[in-house]
């Protein structure tokens, strides 16, 4: 009986778009809401739920997989912005003692091509830097 059911499943999605990054995003959107709901009752967040429900169902279910496949990268696009910026700031906190002590310390610049951090020493005047990801050569003072 599972079987059969799991089958026919198969054969409903065949053509639609499925589950993806957004999608995933959007349902744990969806369960945090249902849990702040339990301690703040309101009835937008339960509106706001239910959008969300239904447009991860559209987005599933969908058969357009080109324009779902776009919405998805530019999220992709968005999310690894925001994890970068986040990552940013982790690494200036934790570096932060480390890069500012003038025996030890050192710069950290990004290739203006390829945007790949490079870590300078300090202390050694104006050097040519070569990015080890794109071999392009810029000059800093370090």
């Amino acid at each position: 009986m599972f079987n059969d059911f799991r089958s026919r499943f198969q054969q409903f999605m065949r053509g639609r778009y499925g589950m993806d990054q957004l999608g995933q995003f959007l349902s744990v959107v969806a369960v945090i809401l249902i849990f702040v709901n339990f301690f703040i009752v309101s009835p937008i967040l339960w509106w706001a739920v239910a959008v969300l429900i239904v447009l991860l169902y559209y987005r599933m279910f969908s058969r357009n997989i080109a324009k779902r496949y776009q919405e998805n990268q530019r999220y992709i696009g968005l999310a690894s912005g925001v994890r970068g910026w986040f990552s940013d700031i982790r690494d200036r906190i934790t570096h932060h003692k480390q890069m500012h002590d003038p025996q030890t310390g050192y710069h950290i610049y990004r290739c203006p091509r390829c945007h790949q951090k490079i870590r300078i020493p300090r202390g050694k005047g104006h050097i040519m830097v070569k990015c080890p990801k794109c071999q392009f050569e810029f000059h800093k003072k370090s």
